[in-house]
């Protein structure tokens, strides 16, 4: 199958038509919405659905087998926000906040493009390893965490710098109590806890348990996803407006960044011994921008960032564009670096 035949399977796919469709709504200013607090139920549903599945897998794995994937996971989830924040910051000129802001979004994963991932891999037929929802919870921590400890570690070095002495600088305890319920926030924010708490259910009940929650989790999964991504459609064309006054570097990065962290991931997952698929689901998670845990972290640890920069980076630019190139592309960067 050609690259081109992948692209256009991909893009002819129900979850991204339904994502068009979303998208073609808002500029046709249709009255489409879906009720509220349909967000949430969706993506709750998707997230412990897919962690089910992975702690099946993961009760199955043995350890050999999980511990490079697992230690190149938290070395490049951990690396990614730095790399981010400094082109942030020296390319794009933007604030230490806005660059901490930018690095969380892009140094977490997108838990939606990850399953958006498992689904094109499963429409062209190619196998991945069922542990992959465990890489999904262990990258989103240091992702966000290394971004916000860098971005408050240098507003507060710039903050003393303006002072006499550093002995006169107190960071206060606002600062302090800003970053720590921050840091609480990513780690029992909802991602995190129904798509680690999931794997941890599934590695617990195993298959005989998995076999009994089945007819809800599996057969209608397709569906509720397409639902999702209708409602992505919507969210994605309400941002694109703001594009306009992004600049071009927030323009460029929401596209060029990804592909550069989709070859990154796909060479290092390669590396780590997973399959093609594999390598590019985990290309796709370093390729990807949180949308759910990074915002709520951010605006606790980092109110001066503006939201219509890392929001439109993250959902009007990189998030449409991983969905109908991405994926492919970095499929096809893990067939070429897997020979």
């Amino acid at each position: 199958m050609t690259t081109l035949e992948i692209v256009r399977q991909n893009l002819l796919s129900p979850m991204a038509l339904c994502f068009a469709l979303g998208f073609a709504a808002t500029f046709l200013k249709s009255d489409l919405r879906l009720p509220s607090g349909a967000y949430v139920v969706l993506s709750s549903y998707l997230m412990l659905a897919i962690g089910l599945k992975g702690g099946v897998a993961l009760s199955q794995t043995s350890i050999g087998d999980l511990a490079l994937p697992l230690v190149v996971t938290i070395v490049i989830g951990s690396l990614i926000p730095i790399a981010v924040y400094n082109i942030a910051r020296r390319l794009g000129r933007l604030s230490r906040a806005d660059s901490g802001a930018i690095a969380a979004h892009y140094g977490s994963v997108s838990a939606v493009t990850f399953i958006a991932s498992l689904s094109f891999l499963d429409a062209i037929r190619v196998s991945y390893e069922g542990f992959l929802p465990a890489l999904v919870a262990v990258m989103e921590i240091p992702g966000i965490l290394v971004a916000l400890v860098l971005a408050r570690a240098r507003e507060e070095a710039a903050a003393a710098a303006l002072n006499a002495t550093s002995d006169e600088f107190d960071p206060g305890p606002s600062t302090r109590t800003g970053l720590k319920e921050a840091v609480h926030e990513v780690l029992t924010g909802k991602s995190i806890v129904l798509l680690g708490g999931g794997v941890l259910v599934g590695a617990i009940t195993g298959v005989q348990g998995y076999e009994s929650v089945k007819p809800f989790f599996v057969a209608p999964f397709a569906g509720v996803l397409c639902l999702f991504m209708l409602e992505m459609g919507l969210l994605a064309a309400g941002r694109l407006r703001e594009i306009k006054g992004a600049g071009a570097f927030l323009v460029a990065w929401g596209i060029l960044g990804p592909i550069a962290l989709g070859l990154i991931g796909a060479y290092f997952g390669t590396l780590s011994g997973l399959s093609v698929g594999g390598a590019t689901v985990f290309a796709t998670l370093c390729a990807s921008a949180s949308y759910i845990a990074a915002p709520a972290a951010v605006r606790i640890a980092l109110p001066a960032a503006n939201p219509s920069i890392y929001l439109t980076s993250a959902v009007g630019i990189t998030f449409p564009f991983n969905l109908a190139v991405g994926i492919p592309l970095y499929y096809q960067f893990a067939g070429r670096f897997a020979g």
